[in-house]
């Protein structure tokens, strides 16, 4: 065990008895492996690798999945009583290497030599949020949040034990601008909400979202966008006060921020969205569905994955725990269609679903400890035409 470790090929492939997708299960180990966060790209190398993490060995680490041979290569050698935040870690779009959060520092690695190096160590008092790097490679985002720990008792990774509480209580948050070049960090917003999900446009490297996060009702509006050069803040896709919008992610195209969301308003089948807005909000658009998702993805309007709700023996035929998929036409959003059966339990945040579409559609990447332990899977995405739909509880086809 140790950096450079190598790991012979575990991959397996099936068929989905529900829909014929076929199906890649890349990892195969007894202790969970799992993707990065649905908001990172994993993939690198120009497709042929991928990051995923693992807890082999009983310690948590990065390694490196050759999509040819299915070898894994162990990239770092963790120690596993530190903090780590491994499933955000972020790469580089214009130099080969990664950022994640190790106890108080941001390590860069690079993903060649595997050499780490601290970038940056933050001041006691507060936890590390998410890191994103602007889309000219310049530069990391990142938010830090006030230490509750000692009044707030929390499991957020395991329940969200915590969440309301954390919210309640306004801790102080900054968000962070590091020039890599320079190492130079400076302070770009703070206020006393709880802010997370610091996410860069990967286009305009002058553009980045981030969240006020806890429970979505409770906030005083979810989604943020900012100019990091002018320092202005304005929320994205305001609603109306009865509308909930979240589980933010920029489109491929850096332009666009799609999400979901929910609303009180009896005038919305099932209560339940899904739409996208301009980063400006000057153009946005939203559709209707009947599925509850715990997150989607897309890498335009075109086709949207989501993950649908937790796997249970008591489900029967009522698929919540599926990959779900929608199509924009000129008639509106078609769908869902049911591309696989996750069986994910969503128990911890490690073993969420987070489906994430590859860059040209043709894969869906997810998680799922359909096993018992989470694993890493790619499923291929057919026609969407032959992917069966979901009407009265049964499945049907076209």
């Amino acid at each position: 065990m140790g950096k450079g470790t190598t790991w012979s090929s575990e991959k397996s492939t099936f068929t989905d008895p529900m829909t014929g997708a076929s199906i890649t299960q890349w990892t195969d180990y007894l202790a969970h492996s799992y993707h990065l966060y649905f908001t990172n790209d994993g993939w690198y190398d120009d497709g042929a690798k991928l990051l995923v993490c693992s807890e082999r060995g009983n310690a948590v680490n990065l390694y490196s999945l050759d999509t040819t041979s299915g070898q894994l290569t162990q990239l770092t050698d963790l120690d596993k009583k530190v903090p780590k935040g491994i499933q955000g870690t972020y790469i580089n779009p214009q130099k080969n290497e990664a950022y994640f959060t190790y106890g108080k520092s941001i390590v860069l690695i690079h993903l060649e030599t595997y050499e780490e190096t601290v970038i940056y160590t933050k001041p006691d008092g507060y936890h590390f949020s998410n890191i994103s790097c602007t889309a000219d490679g310049q530069a990391l985002c990142f938010g830090l949040s006030e230490d509750l720990s000692q009044s707030i008792s929390t499991n957020l990774s395991g329940g969200y034990v915590g969440f309301e509480e954390t919210e309640a209580a306004r801790p102080h948050c900054q968000i962070y601008l590091l020039t890599l070049a320079t190492g130079e960090a400076r302070v770009i917003h703070e206020e006393k909400r709880w802010i997370g999900h610091v996410n860069a446009s990967p286009t305009q490297s002058h553009i980045i979202s981030f969240c006020h996060e806890g429970p979505w009702e409770k906030v005083d509006h979810r989604i943020w966008a900012m100019n990091v050069e002018t320092g202005e803040v304005w929320k994205i896709r305001e609603g109306e006060p009865n509308q909930y919008a979240g589980h933010e992610y920029w489109h491929a195209d850096g332009i666009h921020i799609g999400y979901h969301g929910f609303t009180d308003s009896l005038d919305r089948k099932d209560g339940k969205f899904l739409g996208y807005a301009k980063y400006d909000n000057s153009t946005s658009e939203e559709f209707e569905f009947p599925y509850q998702n715990m997150h989607i993805h897309s890498n335009g309007a075109t086709l949207i994955v989501g993950d649908g709700q937790q796997a249970s023996a008591y489900h029967g035929e009522r698929y919540q725990d599926c990959i779900f998929l929608w199509r924009k036409t000129a008639f509106g959003m078609e769908g869902p269609r049911v591309l696989c059966k996750h069986r994910g339990s969503f128990q911890v945040q490690q073993v969420h679903v987070h489906p994430r579409l590859t860059s040209d559609g043709s894969k869906v990447l997810f998680t799922s400890d359909r096993t018992g332990y989470g694993n890493v899977y790619v499923v291929d995405v057919p026609e969407f035409e032959s992917l069966p739909k979901v009407m009265d509880g049964k499945l049907v086809k076209d």
